[in-house]
């Protein structure tokens, strides 16, 4: 589906942008915004650019490829072919003042560029404001989230369990399910903050091999096609009976995501000790639902649900061995790791429309991971699930 983003949607993101940078920095004057997602939730268009507002209430949006495109795609009303930023002189001034700037993304060669032409005199974090404010979900995005969220729950629930079959290898069971999620409503692609992260939909394993210790900031495991790229299935371990199969992905549809973790067992039923520790994490999350109440901490629930788990399942929370991590839940709209994060640090308090996964999760030596995952909106009193809910282990 080619859908626009409403005019209506624009300006209440930027006049929602130029109230919270005020609150930040009360001297501020101008806010410049490079970061592709960033460009697409003011703009509505990823095209290769820089967003410029100025105290004020300017905003004039220079690309550089493909201009012809963002006309056609944003509903920003000035928008400048650039070739170079030499170009954005003719609107703006040589001293651009004290200047917010994503500082997680802008590369420090791409701002020595910007500096040839324009003065900055104090460097200002954007990233933080931006975070902020996309963790709040209009009811415009909202609605594609709950489209992600359900057929996300359908893909787990229904077509997962036909695609296995035993002597399959992980990559072929990567290559299926992602075929069938394109023949679905997938966007193509599930997209993550940070540098360097790359992941084509998500986790996906059998037994041990989703124990193996990986780069991707996550509870689960992941052997991958090889030390290059980690994160497609392995060509070699096949499905055999008595599998744990592991499925943890994200789900796109109109840019927005869900997150959702399925497990399933093979051809046989998994230990009891391995299932009980999986019923445990469906309690802790259903405890944890009802902790996602707007005005509630998220360092608080955290806290709170830490100091409720049994000994068995503390072990191993969140993780396994050396590789645990350290939250329980994150944001997740645009991108699948948003704020706000369930985990020590984050104090700012919840608001409702928040959209946050919560994912507990632990190890199971000679057997694999298991736990679940699923996407949850913040209420007044509690979380709402958009993905079906926590099931227990699917024996096939």
């Amino acid at each position: 589906m080619y859908l626009k983003l409403p005019k209506s949607e624009s300006d209440t993101r930027l006049a929602r942008l130029f109230s919270a940078l005020e609150a930040t920095d009360a001297s501020w004057d101008t806010a410049l915004v490079f970061g592709r997602i960033n460009l697409y939730y003011l703009t509505g268009t990823i095209q290769d650019g820089v967003l410029v507002l100025r105290r004020n209430g300017e905003v004039q949006f220079f690309v550089r490829r493909s201009f012809e495109r963002a006309r056609e795609e944003s509903p920003i009303d000035a928008i400048h072919p650039m070739k170079s930023y030499r170009d954005m002189q003719e609107y703006l001034p040589a001293d651009l003042g004290r200047t917010f700037v994503e500082t997680d993304q802008v590369p420090v060669a791409m701002l020595d560029r910007l500096q040839k032409y324009f003065r900055l005199d104090a460097v200002l974090a954007l990233d933080p404001v931006l975070l902020h404010l996309r963790a709040v979900k209009s009811p415009y995005e909202l609605a594609f989230q709950r489209k992600a969220g359900h057929d996300h729950d359908n893909l787990l629930m229904k077509i997962v369990p036909d695609i296995l079959r035993e002597g399959m290898s992980e990559a072929q069971l990567f290559g299926e399910l992602y075929r069938a999620m394109m023949d679905m409503d997938y966007q193509g692609l599930v997209r993550f903050a940070g540098f360097g992260t790359e992941m084509q939909i998500g986790q996906i394993g059998f037994g041990t091999t989703t124990l193996a210790a990986t780069c991707f900031d996550g509870p689960g495991g992941m052997l991958g096609a090889s030390a290059v790229i980690p994160s497609v299935g392995s060509r070699d371990r096949t499905l055999a009976k008595g599998d744990l199969v592991f499925v943890d992905i994200g789900y796109g549809y109109c840019g927005y995501h869900t997150d959702k973790t399925q497990v399933y067992s093979f051809g046989g039923k998994l230990p009891e000790h391995a299932l009980a520790l999986h019923e445990e994490c469906i309690a802790v999350q259903k405890k944890a639902v009802g902790l996602l109440a707007a005005g509630n901490i998220p360092s608080g629930i955290y806290e709170d649900i830490l100091a409720g788990l049994s000994p068995a399942l503390a072990e191993n929370f969140m993780g396994y061995g050396s590789r645990r991590v350290s939250f329980l839940g994150h944001g997740i709209g645009l991108v699948v790791n948003e704020w706000p994060v369930i985990a020590r640090g984050f104090d700012s308090p919840l608001a409702e429309n928040m959209v946050i996964a919560l994912e507990p999760k632990t190890g199971v030596r000679g057997v694999g991971t298991v736990g679940v995952e699923d996407t949850y909106v913040v209420g007044k009193s509690g979380g709402e699930c958009i993905t079906g809910g926590g099931r227990p282990v699917l024996e096939l």
